[in-house]
């Protein structure tokens, strides 16, 4: 099988919106050799196709291997894959996962299969949303060259958005109103549906937080290493869980837009700024106190749920 050598940050370029960024932010993660290959779409049972639409005008759906961990592109049919929690330990909430990927493809082992399983192991249903995103070339090759055009500053046909597209808010609606609909059918209390997002897929949590309509919105949401602008934020906007190292290329100075907003809107926020790690830790990055991040989630769903109880 052919493989592809590049060296790159801890999390591979591909599925991130460096290309887009200044010189100097493309080259503040540290180098380190990554292998790319073509690889077979996996056997994903129980997978839930999605009633959103086809994407006609998108190339057949493309895998591919990141140093062994499996990525996927040209996404023609949004799809939800669950992992459920043991009975025992079931706490009736859900998390909508979706990985990033600079809406040019998705991160989906890292930043979806692995998150969600880790969720499942503490209590809570996880299903990692495979949304639409940008179509690139078909050719593995042409795909690679036009990305590594893109990296360099040279002229690319491939470039991530400056946000959300309208066809992935829709993968995200339909993601949240199909777990409710069936949240009998797998023990999760509907009012207790929320969203988390990395990069690509934290733009995408934040833009279902605040355009999609109060009744099917998520009613909490855990943007991690999102970008961290200001929005306008409702007074009903979900609580939300922000997680971002402080070496991230989203994190220049004077970027806590996106906290203050929840903060002028008098909703809840917690925030947990990492001194090192980098964009695209995932679950963590080794050696860094990112590696706890995913507990103190948990440990804030907890806080709230108790809030509630006390209402």
């Amino acid at each position: 099988m052919k493989q592809l050598r590049l060296l790159t940050g801890a999390m591979a370029w591909v599925w991130t919106a460096t290309a887009a960024l200044p010189a100097g932010a493309q080259g503040q993660a540290h180098e380190q050799p990554l292998l790319f290959a073509p690889a077979n779409a996996p056997h994903l049972e129980g997978e839930i196709t999605l009633p959103s639409p086809h994407a006609t005008n998108t190339p057949p759906e493309s895998w591919l291997r990141q140093t062994g961990d499996l990525q996927v592109r040209n996404i023609q049919q949004a799809t939800l894959l669950p992992f459920l929690p043991p009975r025992h330990l079931a706490t009736g909430e859900a998390v909508i996962v979706a990985p990033g990927g600079g809406f040019l493809g998705l991160a989906i082992q890292d930043e979806g299969y692995d998150v969600a399983r880790a969720l499942a192991a503490r209590g809570i249903a996880a299903f990692v949303l495979k949304y639409r995103v940008l179509p690139t070339p078909a050719d593995f090759g042409t795909f690679m060259r036009e990305m590594i055009a893109g990296r360099s500053g040279k002229p690319t046909t491939i470039r991530p958005p400056e946000d959300t597209p309208d066809f992935s808010l829709q993968d995200a609606r339909a993601a949240l109103v199909y777990v409710r609909a069936h949240g009998d059918d797998w023990g999760i209390d509907k009012s207790r549906v929320g969203m988390m997002g990395f990069s690509a897929g934290a733009f995408l949590t934040i833009s279902a937080a605040l355009k999609l309509p109060a009744s099917e919105r998520p009613v909490f949401i855990a943007p991690i290493y999102p970008k961290m602008v200001a929005r306008d934020v409702p007074a009903d906007a979900p609580p939300m869980f922000v997680a971002i190292a402080d070496d991230d290329f989203l994190m220049a100075p004077g970027t806590l837009g996106l906290i203050e907003s929840w903060h002028k809107a008098h909703r809840p926020v917690e925030f947990h700024l990492f001194q090192t790690g980098h964009h695209g830790f995932g679950l963590g990055a080794p050696g860094t106190t990112t590696a706890g991040w995913l507990d103190s989630f948990v440990r804030w769903l907890d806080m709230n749920r108790a809030t509630r109880r006390g209402e």
